[in-house]
């Protein structure tokens, strides 16, 4: 896929970098996506409905946003394409907005191409 398949948003300039660094995207990888929120108990609740899923979601406070201080990271095994990282995210981000909650971003680990 060359980089200008990819769309003009923030998941689409990630993966344009994540391909100019020589990240293999046909290689599935666990992906972290960041979803925070105002209070423990909110998060909780997040988490608890995303572990039912059979995801695995670790809750941390954060000193970095004062309004939304927790973090429930869940982590995904997939492919990195643009289409299903947009799409889990709008899944996370509608599950998120009743409980005050919204998404920080996500990230994963470069896996290299072989030569």
């Amino acid at each position: 896929m060359s980089s200008d398949e990819f769309p003009d948003d923030d998941n689409g300039d990630v993966l344009r970098r994540m391909q100019g660094g020589g990240d293999d995207f046909t290689k599935p990888r666990d992906i972290d996506f960041s979803v925070v929120f105002p209070s423990e108990s909110a998060a909780g609740e997040f988490a608890d409905h995303f572990r039912r899923t059979g995801l695995k979601v670790a809750i941390q406070e954060w000193d970095t946003e004062r309004e939304l201080p927790w973090d429930a990271t869940v982590t995904r095994y997939m492919l990195p394409t643009h289409a299903g990282i947009t799409e889990f995210e709008e899944t996370l981000g509608e599950a998120a907005a009743s409980l005050g909650g919204r998404n920080d971003g996500w990230g994963c680990i470069r896996q290299s191409i072989q030569h």
